[in-house]
């Protein structure tokens, strides 16, 4: 797998190099910018690196995909991302009790503008790994495989957003405080997006390499991140473990 990463990233026009660089040292820069700022400063790094691992995974799609299809599966997730959080954080379903708070701006419907956009930045990457480990291109299958792919990543992610207040749990949960409801959630409309994606596009190709070491790096800055510089060696340890598996079986079944 690592051949074909390298030999797929020496392929990549170098302005798409530099983006995924940029965003990368946005990330690495991160704890940086906590450190001199503060916390005032987290969302706006958040933002940042957002916007820019969104670029780069668009950008990649494209290349595979072409640019109308990445359009269109880009609305798609964006407009039924929305969908999903604000009836989430307005009814409770599916994911439990919760809503944001005020730090993440501009808001429509009460949901960060920034929240749609993190689900277009890691979808791609999850299609990518279960393109690996659905060969048979079965539709459902691909949806599951790829929603629980996604899934994983919240292991990271609701713990740390939580405890940089982006979002509040109006009840208690087993997970760091987190209702099992929620990754359940996250597995189910990861899954539902995936498959209306499909539907509307039929099969579409992917760069699946590079894809992959985008859902790698996602891994490997939230291990280092939550281990190392965050306080949240608990979820860090269950990230790494989850997304882990996901990637150890792509490895060896690329």
């Amino acid at each position: 797998m690592l051949e074909y990463i390298v030999m797929s990233l020496s392929e990549l026009p170098v302005a798409v190099l530099v983006l995924g660089i940029v965003w990368l040292l946005s990330m690495i820069g991160l704890p940086i910018v906590r450190w001199i700022w503060s916390d005032t400063a987290v969302p706006a790094g958040v933002s940042v690196g957002v916007l820019l691992q969104t670029a780069t995974v668009l950008t990649l799609m494209s290349i595979g995909a072409g640019f109308r299809p990445t359009l269109v599966a880009g609305v798609l997730v964006a407009l039924l991302g929305w969908l999903l959080e604000f009836v989430g954080s307005h009814t409770g379903f599916p994911f439990g009790r919760y809503h944001y708070t005020q730090r993440l701006q501009p808001q429509i419907g009460e949901v960060p503008v920034l929240i749609p956009l993190a689900w277009i930045m890691m979808m791609p990457p999850s299609w990518a790994v279960a393109t690996v480990l659905v060969p048979g291109g079965n539709i459902v299958l691909f949806s599951l495989v790829a929603g629980a792919a996604f899934a994983a990543w919240d292991l990271f992610l609701d713990p740390q957003m939580v405890g940089w207040n982006f979002w509040e749990w109006e009840q208690d949960g087993w997970y760091f405080g987190i209702p099992f409801q929620n990754l359940i959630g996250w597995f189910i409309g990861a899954s539902i997006i995936t498959f209306v994606v499909r539907l509307v596009l039929g099969s579409f190709a992917l760069p699946v390499a590079p894809l992959v070491l985008v859902y790698l790096l996602t891994w490997f800055l939230e291990s280092v991140g939550q281990l190392a510089f965050w306080n949240l060696k608990g979820s860090g340890v269950v990230g790494l473990l989850g997304m882990g598996m996901f990637l150890v079986l792509t490895f060896m079944l690329y």
